[in-house]
């Protein structure tokens, strides 16, 4: 894995990736330090942190677009394949590279509540938490980030489906608003949902058997459910969609509080796509 990290890593600062990343995290979060805190004086640096988490929907994408599709186009992936490495080792080595290059302009902007500080009454410990939890909420979309990569040899694809991953994470607290709360509801979105869970076994096992047999293990619960009490499924899909807002765990952070609850949400979903990132390539590996 050390190998693969050190690899990636120079990879990012050969190129123009690295610096251009770097440079979009931090003018980004200047922007809005400067309007916040010295133009209109502020002294909330968790303001500049809440509005600033839209910047992932935009470098994130542009960030893991290249780190598993252009293996797969270039067919070094192949190489990749050969070497005494374990899947998961390669993966988590490319995954570790992209968040030591996210650590980079969040080491500088922690100097900024310091700097703040000096010149007026700064509550440093929200700072700080605001500065964690956009840290790890970065950590996650990188994950998410990283399967998308993972599923095509199109760095375009991969961009795209990323993007529309992160600003569907994004939006989803206001589409949860917007949806009826009925058991039939819940029940036809739900199905639909046991049919996506069966297209992406497919898709990441090759075995129509398996995904069916997925398909079926989330339907027929479901319809279970709801022939004994559809009263339970009232609300249900809408609650389910609430669990996917990504971005709202880090509001928590952003009122002073060191969310545990949040922290193990961020790791959990992060090593879910990471896992799912895993048994993709292993697919390609065997395809």
């Amino acid at each position: 894995m050390g190998a693969i990290y050190k690899r990636e890593l120079k990879s990012y600062f050969t190129g123009m990736i690295g610096y251009a990343f770097i440079a979009a995290v931090l003018l980004f979060i200047g922007i809005y330090t400067t309007a916040y805190n010295l133009k209109y004086m502020y002294p909330m640096f968790e303001y500049v942190i809440d509005s600033s988490t839209i910047l992932y929907v935009i470098v994130v994408p542009i960030l893991t677009m290249r780190v598993l599709a252009e293996e797969r186009r270039q067919k070094t992936d192949q190489l990749i394949y050969s070497l005494p490495l374990r899947l998961t080792d390669v993966v988590l080595g490319k995954y570790l590279a992209m968040v030591t290059l996210l650590a980079i302009p969040m080491a500088v902007i922690s100097l900024y509540p310091l700097l703040l500080s000096r010149y007026g009454a700064l509550s440093l410990g929200t700072a700080y938490s605001a500065i964690v939890g956009f840290f790890l909420l970065g950590c996650c979309l990188i994950a998410i980030g990283l399967f998308m990569s993972s599923v095509t040899d199109s760095q375009l694809i991969a961009a795209v489906a990323s993007f529309a991953a992160l600003i569907l994470c994004f939006l989803m607290s206001g589409i949860t608003q917007l949806l009826t709360t009925t058991a039939v509801a819940s029940l036809v979105a739900l199905t639909v949902v046991s049919l996506a869970v069966g297209i992406v076994v497919r898709l990441m096992t090759g075995s129509l058997s398996t995904a069916l047999l997925a398909g079926l293990l989330c339907e027929v619960p479901l319809v279970g459910v709801y022939m004994v009490n559809p009263t339970v499924l009232e609300g249900a899909f809408a609650q389910i969609l609430s669990a996917l807002a990504v971005f709202d765990q880090l509001s928590n952070f952003l009122n002073g509080v060191f969310d545990l609850t949040a922290v193990v949400y961020f790791v959990s979903v992060t090593v879910l796509f990471l896992f799912f990132s895993v048994q993709s390539v292993e697919k390609r590996r065997w395809s």
